[in-house]
């Protein structure tokens, strides 16, 4: 490419180590995030460790980026006994944040 294409193609890029790497290094990247996100929802989150559990699946269970399948979904129900306190996955002196909805039920 060359001139106003170049600059166009750099303007996209936010972050051009994470966003050009190769498939191979993104894999091991999203891996890597992925073990520890769910790591922390075992540790942290008892409703999301006990649906693991009852998945029949462990943090130590995912070790290729499939393995998400094995992984269970959180449902509504899931949200409506357990939010917003039991979904914190830090200290609530660490929330910076909180947004709520009054949303639906049906």
């Amino acid at each position: 490419m060359s001139g106003k294409s170049d600059v166009m193609t750099k303007r996209r890029i936010w972050s051009p180590e994470a966003e050009c790497m190769g498939r191979g290094d993104l894999e091991a990247l999203q891996l890597s995030r992925l073990q520890r996100q769910v790591k922390c929802a075992w540790e942290r989150l008892p409703y999301y460790a006990a649906k693991m559990r009852a998945a029949g699946v462990t943090p130590a269970d995912i070790r290729c980026l499939a393995d998400v399948a094995r992984l269970p979904f959180t449902e509504k129900d899931d949200l409506r006994q357990n939010y917003p306190f039991k979904t914190f996955a830090v200290p609530l002196r660490e929330v910076v944040r909180l947004h709520a909805s009054t949303g639906t039920t049906g």
